[in-house]
């Protein structure tokens, strides 16, 4: 059961590529590898440990308040992650602007919060919120990844295009976030179909 857990969030039930979960912070920070890495990883966080405290406070948490309680927990680890990256990584932190922030508001998170931890026991929640968080960190950083070598020639900011290389500049522009992710959702559905 755990397994499976984990592996539906990397593949059968890809946050981004299967459920298209997370638009904003998909579209918006994934101009490079690393802008995706990072948001990717803070969702990990915040999902691993959102998930862990909702397990353990679901059967005192009153019906009717659930979400308002699930936001505030959600809300707590965000501003950790917000904080930390201010501090440590300043450059990501103003790369990755108000989208930090509104993971609190990001589906992903809520929706396992109210769908999975909430309802399973612990160890089955940690596995689901690692799974889906992962599954979300891949596709921001396979985006980015393909948007910055196709965009600026690059690769986590090392060239690896030959100097002829012109960049496709509309890759790392809003349109280009769009065109690469209709690419990967298509591709995706190809191999399923397979």
């Amino acid at each position: 059961m755990s397994k499976t857990n984990f592996l539906k969030g990397l593949w059968k039930e890809h946050p981004v590529l299967r459920q298209l979960l997370g638009m904003c912070p998909t579209l918006a920070v994934t101009t490079t590898a690393i802008n995706g890495l990072s948001m990717g990883l803070a969702v990990v966080f915040v999902l691993f440990f959102s998930s862990f405290v909702v397990s353990l406070i679901k059967k005192v948490v009153p019906h009717q308040v659930r979400i308002a309680v699930y936001t505030v927990i959600i809300a707590t680890f965000v501003t950790i992650v917000d904080i930390f990256l201010k501090a440590q990584f300043p450059q990501i932190s103003r790369a990755l602007g108000p989208y930090v922030p509104l993971i609190v508001v990001n589906c992903i998170i809520l929706g396992r919060c109210e769908a999975f931890a909430s309802k399973h026991h612990m160890a089955d929640s940690l596995i689901d919120a690692l799974g889906m968080g992962f599954g979300f960190a891949w596709g921001l950083f396979l985006l980015g990844s393909i948007r910055e070598i196709l965009g600026a020639g690059s690769i986590m900011g090392i060239t690896i295009m030959p100097q002829a290389y012109n960049p496709l500049i509309v890759m790392i522009l809003p349109a280009g976030a769009f065109l690469v992710l209709g690419l990967m959702v298509a591709i995706m559905n190809r191999i399923e179909q397979k």
